[in-house]
């Protein structure tokens, strides 16, 4: 059974959602994304609602964003999955394709003064 909206466990819960569906900060040198000084505007943005203690009313909201924020990166990850060409150009594409096939593309000559 969950917690009621308002306690602190379920809002400590409800912003651990938030921070997991959040894209992940690239890390500089040795120091750990746990315990990292400097937050992102996102980051901030989140958590001073939750540090503020006025979340209780938007504890709904909050747990539809988190609901929104899985869904989309479940989204990307099948539409990577099942797309893999999505971001190739078409050359690319068109190589790919013939290879698939058992064919090469053959060596265009390019006026500007060499092979691919």
């Amino acid at each position: 059974m969950p917690a009621p909206p308002s306690t602190p466990a379920h809002l400590r819960a409800l912003y651990r959602a938030l921070l997991r569906e959040l894209p992940a900060r690239p890390t500089a040198g040795t120091s750990s994304p746990l315990h990292s000084t400097s937050r992102s505007p996102l980051h901030a943005r989140i958590r001073a609602p939750f540090a503020a203690g006025n979340i209780s009313n938007g504890a709904a909201e909050a747990e539809q964003l988190v609901t929104y924020l899985r869904s989309q990166r479940q989204y990307v990850t099948l539409l990577e999955r099942y797309n893999p060409g999505m971001d190739m150009d078409e050359e690319e594409r068109v190589r790919l394709s013939a290879r698939r096939v058992g064919m090469e593309m053959p060596v265009l000559h390019r006026p500007g003064g060499g092979n691919e």
